[in-house]
Formats: structure tokens, sequence, C-alpha cells
């Protein structure tokens, strides 16, 4: 099974930016669909964006649209979640994680390989 480690979060102004970083054990990395989630405090896990195995299709929540960009770099087996003009709603411990089949990539329960997560606090 994948393992995964993630990297980047910490704290930032409302209206700043945060790169989270994701390394992934497997040098089969380009096998899985690589997903991002978030949960905050009492919330249900959410997502937050996806990309396909070559990272040419990207999915994202309405909530991050136009703010988050996913992207990935198969040979460095890692995949990054750029995340600007941040607000405080986008407080959560950031989680990526990996799943092989594109058809369900917005269901939590769909993804086999979790990190540890990451925190990402965003003050107003």
């Amino acid at each position: 099974q994948v393992r995964l480690v993630e990297s980047g979060g910490g704290l930032v102004q409302a209206g700043g930016s945060l790169r989270l970083s994701c390394l992934a054990s497997e040098r089969t990395f380009s096998r899985y669909v690589m997903g991002w989630f978030r949960q905050a405090p009492g919330k249900e896990r959410e997502f937050v964006a996806a990309t396909s195995w070559s990272g040419s299709s990207t999915y994202y929540a309405d909530s991050v649209k136009g703010r988050f960009t996913i992207s990935r770099d198969n040979a460095k087996k890692s995949v990054y979640l750029q995340m600007n003009s941040l607000k405080p709603e986008d407080t959560a411990v950031y989680y990526c994680a990996a799943t092989t089949g594109l058809d369900y990539y917005r269901d939590y329960l769909k993804y086999a390989a979790w990190g540890q997560g990451t925190q990402v606090t965003v003050s107003s």
C-alpha cells in the first residue's frame, strides 16, 4: 500500500497563500488518482481537489475553485495543492489520499491510502 506524507501547512493571514506537498512512497505513483481532503473540528471530512493519473484532468470543490490549484509530478512521486486567497473558513487539517479509480473522486470512502494530515490555519 502506498504511503503518503504531507508537508507545507502552517499559519497564514487571510488573503495569503500556502503550498501543500504530498510525497508518495511507491514507484507506481502514476497509477493513482490523487486527492486532497480537509477536515475542520466538528465537521466531516470534505473533498477539496483531485487529479487524474497523468494530471491532465483536475477537479475542485466549488468552495475552492479559482483559488486552489492541484498538480502532480509523477517523476517526483508528488502531488501539490497551491492555495491562494485563503479565508478563515479554509482552516482545517488537510490530507492527501490515493485511489485507483476516477469515478468517485469526491468520495473519501473510496480512497484507500491517506497521509497523516497537515494543519492549515488562516487568521482573520
